[in-house]
C-alpha cells in the first residue's frame, strides 16, 4: 500500500529538522509540494535545499501541485476555507493517483509542525474520504514558528502558573480572552493587536524566522506598532509574501515600593 509522510520541517532554518524528519525525508520516494506562484518561489526554493541538504540520495523527484485560489474576503470564512480545501483534495488526489505507485512512499514538506494552523493533514483525510486511492500516512512533529519566536526572543511562552493561549489576528480584534494576559498571534495579515486599547501590552515581533531574511522587534505595542506595521509592508513589497508571528504579553509596570 502506498505511504504518505507528513513531515514538518520546520520555520525555514535547515537546521530546525530532526532526526526523525531526515530519516522521514529519506525513505520517500517522491515529495509533493504546492506551488504559490512566482512570488513566493523562495518557498520552493527553501524546501528544495532542505532536500538537497539532507537526502542522501539525490535521484529524489519533486512533483509541484497547484494551489488553488482562495477567496480571503468571504464574509463566510469557514465555508470559504472548506471549499478552498476541498478543491485542494482533488488536486492532492490526482497527484498521488499520478505519480505514487501503489507501494511508493510519498512526502509532504509542511512549514513549522503539521499540528499547528496548517490544513496538509484536514487535505489528507479529504483525500481518503473520497475513497479513490487508498494509503496510509504518518505525521512527523516540527519546529514552529512559535518556538522559533520564542528562542529568538529569549523568553518562555508560559508565565509560572498560566496558560498559553494562540490565535489568529482575526480573532484577537476581540481583545484577549478574559483571564488571560498573553496571547500568541498568528496568521495576521495586518497588526491587530495595535487595535486594542491597553498600555500595558507589549509585542515580541518576528518575521521569516529561521532564515537569513529574519526580523525582530519589540516594545510595548503603543510605541512599537507603527515600525512594526511599516517594516511588514516594505518586507512584503521586497519579498513578495510575509510570514510572522508575535506575542503580545500584558507586563505591569514595576512597582515603586521601597524605592528612595
Amino acid at each position: 500500500m502506498r505511504e504518505i509522510l507528513v513531515i514538518g520541517i520546520g520555520a525555514g532554518n535547515p537546521e530546525y529538522i530532526t532526526v526523525q524528519a531526515i530519516n522521514a525525508l529519506n525513505s520517500a520516494d517522491v515529495f509533493f509540494v504546492v506551488d504559490k506562484g512566482e512570488d513566493k518561489s523562495s518557498l520552493l526554493a527553501l524546501r528544495t535545499d532542505i532536500c538537497d541538504r539532507h537526502i542522501n540520495d539525490q535521484n529524489y523527484r519533486l512533483v509541484q501541485i497547484p494551489e488553488p485560489p482562495r477567496d480571503r474576503e468571504a464574509s463566510a470564512y469557514a465555508e470559504a476555507v472548506q471549499d478552498w480545501h476541498e478543491r485542494r483534495a482533488g488536486l492532492v488526489e490526482a497527484a498521488i493517483i499520478e505519480h505514487l505507485p501503489d507501494d511508493g512512499h510519498g512526502a509532504f514538506l509542511v512549514w513549522g509542525d503539521p499540528a499547528l494552523y496548517d490544513s496538509t493533514l484536514r487535505v489528507i483525510e479529504r483525500v481518503l474520504d473520497r475513497g479513490n486511492v487508498a494509503f496510509d500516512y504518518r505525521v512527523i512533529p516540527g519546529i514552529t514558528a512559535v518556538q522559533a519566536l520564542a528562542a529568538q526572543h529569549r523568553l518562555p511562552l508560559n508565565r509560572i502558573g498560566e496558560p498559553v493561549h494562540i490565535t489568529t489576528g482575526r480573532r484577537l480584534t476581540s481583545g484577549l480572552p478574559d483571564g488571560l494576559d498573553s496571547a500568541v498571534v498568528m496568521l495576521d495579515p495586518g497588526l491587530a493587536c495595535a487595535d486594542l486599547d491597553d498600555p500595558d501590552l507589549h509585542i515580541y515581533w518576528g518575521a521569516y524566522l529561521g532564515t537569513p531574511q529574519e526580523e525582530l522587534r519589540s516594545g510595548r505595542v503603543r510605541d512599537v506598532a507603527d515600525e512594526i506595521a511599516r517594516t511588514k509592508q516594505e518586507l512584503r513589497r521586497q519579498h513578495g509574501w510575509i510570514m510572522d508571528t508575535y506575542l503580545i504579553r500584558r507586563e505591569s509596570p514595576p512597582s515603586s515600593e521601597g524605592r528612595t
